[in-house]
């Protein structure tokens, strides 16, 4: 298994995210992945914030031009984004990749419970930003 920053912490973050979609399957509205998936991260001693908001700022100027809420920021080190959607699309990397600037975080996971299968993307912010 090939090794990424922070990749025992986000071994774990999935290992919770495959708990949830076990028992839950696909079918749920996205709060009911987010309730479950706090609570294994509970179980697993993680520390996180749910819905963790930040305020963005265009170029220079002083005033914020709106917020974004990400799902989780896990141990303050990995944004989670999740999904309940029967596809994900490039927009929704896009997205994640654009709040790992705004946060200046280098690791997010998209998590995605709408599927057959539990669908992850690992995305790293560097100067390629890349999903992996």
């Amino acid at each position: 298994m090939e090794e990424y920053k922070h990749s025992e912490l986000t071994h774990k973050i999935i290992g919770c995210a495959m708990q949830v979609h076990s028992f839950l399957g696909n079918g749920f509205q996205e709060f009911i992945y987010q309730r479950a998936l706090a609570l294994e991260f509970l179980k697993a001693g993680l520390k996180f914030e749910r819905e963790f908001c930040i305020e963005i700022f265009y170029k220079d100027y002083v005033e914020s031009i709106g917020s974004r809420r990400v799902d989780f920021l896990v141990e303050g080190l990995v944004l989670v984004e999740l999904k309940a959607l029967s596809t994900l699309d490039e927009v929704h990397v896009n997205q994640v990749l654009n709040y790992l600037r705004v946060y200046k975080i280098e690791i997010g996971l998209l998590i995605n419970f709408g599927e057959n299968r539990l669908n992850l993307k690992r995305l790293i912010l560097s100067d390629k930003n890349k999903a992996v």
